[in-house]
């Protein structure tokens, strides 16, 4: 892999992971349209690494003020949730995605790649997320959510592991099915990628030092310009779509789903 491609792959990424568009199926996609061999899903994670010191830095005060809050004790401040409640939510809704991709990594990494299904996973999920726009409550937030509705979140997280659904896209879906505003479902839905970030990039670390990752490798330079790259663009995008949600609908990105399935379909059906 080249610097040029591997800076292309990690722009790609940051502005998909949070868009409700699928990172994993633009990933995954891009290079074949372009002629280029696939980066593999040791690349991929790496690229999600870079959007996910986009988060921390991003939300840095909430994340310090919810880790010291959490340790103390402090009670919550006005409108937020109780850091140590949301701090266990965080984990609870963590657990059903990190259990799937323990499970079922090689299948995620070979057979989900497929770009039939990923058409299939962006216009169903893109149907769901206008659905919740639609017809959302958006009015509730964070704090109001119960254990029952962040374990649904959870769940609804573990889908996004079919390229195609989106990560970011299922869980702002869920939520807004709960009632949250939509820079409330985004707020969280970032939030959550960090623990799930976290845990993925320290398991590909352990597999690179054992290794045996059996993944592509695409080389060190190029790895570290993805992380850079998608961890730059990644806090301007987080800012942008903040902004977005506060003033309009989702259904541009909705349509856009649709528009990328069926490019799909039409370039890759047999």
């Amino acid at each position: 892999m080249t610097l040029w491609q591997a800076t292309i792959l990690a722009l790609v990424q940051a502005v998909t992971e949070f868009l409700p568009v699928s990172s994993s199926g633009h990933l995954i996609l891009l290079p074949r349209l372009l002629g280029w061999s696939d980066q593999g899903l040791a690349f991929d994670v790496a690229t999600n690494t870079g959007t996910l010191l986009a988060v921390v830095a991003y939300y840095f005060r909430d994340l310090k003020a919810l880790a010291l809050g959490a340790l103390r004790g402090t009670p919550a401040a006005l409108g937020e949730p109780d850091p140590r409640r949301f701090v266990l939510q965080l984990a609870v809704a963590t657990f059903p995605a990190a259990l799937c991709g323990l499970l079922f990594h090689d299948v995620i990494a070979t057979v989900a790649r497929n770009p039939l299904l990923i058409a299939a996973n962006a216009a169903l999920f893109g149907l769901l997320l206008g659905a919740a726009d639609r017809f959302g409550g958006r009015e509730r937030t964070i704090s109001d959510l119960t254990w029952i509705q962040v374990m649904a979140i959870g769940a609804a997280q573990a889908l996004a592991l079919n390229p195609g659904t989106s990560r970011s896209g299922i869980t702002i879906t869920a939520a807004l099915f709960l009632g949250l505003a939509r820079p409330e479902a985004a707020r969280f839905s970032f939030l959550l990628s960090v623990p799930i970030g976290v845990l993925a990039a320290g398991h590909e670390l352990l597999k690179t030092v054992r290794g045996g990752s059996g993944e592509v490798a695409v080389g060190l330079a190029p790895t570290i310009v993805g992380v850079v790259v998608s961890a730059v663009a990644g806090y301007a995008v987080i800012g942008w779509l903040l902004g977005w949600l506060r003033r309009r609908s989702l259904t541009v990105f909705v349509a856009y789903r649709w528009l990328l399935a069926l490019t799909i379909v039409l370039l890759f059906w047999k």
